[in-house]
Formats: structure tokens, sequence, C-alpha cells
């Protein structure tokens, strides 16, 4: 798990991960970009205490629940240009179906239920995004 306040590319991290766990059958990964229609900048808010933990406490939920041989969630805060890489999320699994449902485990928590607050810049100034109906329902899924 990590927070990042710098730009990131996906790719090394994804090689390592796949390099860790050779006994997996592969590595299902998610990389999430800030949307450049529209927006000129995006900003992700957090509280640290509950950030990373929580962050972890997620991570641990995830490796249980899909049997997971690793996985890693990389983070952006602070400031975000348009086609920036957001969040990084990757699981490694013996088989298809674990590594695949794993991330989609992570990105609707991440969506819906994690400790991030965002708001975008566009032309008319500054909009707080709170998660949309779909996003909840993505999450109630897992329950």
């Amino acid at each position: 798990m990590r927070l990042l306040d710098r730009g990131f590319s996906p790719a090394p991290p994804l090689a390592r991960l796949a390099r860790a766990c050779p006994q997996s059958g592969g590595v299902a990964s998610y990389v999430g970009t800030v949307r450049s229609e529209g927006v000129l900048a995006l900003e992700l808010q957090h509280y640290p205490p509950l950030t990373l933990p929580g962050m972890e406490n997620l991570a641990v939920a995830a490796v249980e629940r899909f049997g997971l041989d690793g996985l890693l969630v990389w983070h952006r805060v602070g400031m975000l240009r348009p086609a920036s890489p957001i969040v990084l999320a990757a699981a490694a699994a013996r088989h298809r179906r674990q590594a695949l449902d794993a991330v989609e485990y992570l990105m609707d928590h991440l969506k819906s239920a994690a400790w991030f607050w965002k708001r975008e810049r566009r032309a008319d100034g500054w909009h707080w995004i709170e998660p949309r109906a779909e996003d909840f329902s993505a999450l109630d899924r897992w329950t």
C-alpha cells in the first residue's frame, strides 16, 4: 500500500508484483486516470491517520477473501493533471477469476468507501466529487 504525492508509472510495480508471485497464474490490474474532458485539475485530499490504515485493512480483507498470492494498491494524493494516473490496484492469484474479482473489490471500496475527498477544477471553478448511486451499488454486491 502506498500513498503518493508524485506521479507514477504502473509498469515497474506490476513487473515487481509478477516477479514476486511466480506461482500465480496471472496478475490483474486497473489503472485509474484523471479525466481530461473538461477537467483542468483534480485534487485528492485525505486524512492520514485513517487513509493508509484503512487501505491496509482493505488489502488484508482482499487477500483473505480471494486467496491472493500478492497485491498492491498505490493511490495519489494532492494535485493531479488530466490523464495522470490516480490509482493502481493489482492482484496476483492462482486463477484469473480470483485476481479479477479482487481488483474489482478493491476499486469498488476505494471508489465508494475510502478515505479520500476529491474535487475537480473545471472552467467554472472547483467542484467536489461525490460517489454516484452506481458506485454504492457496486460496493453493495460485496456484502
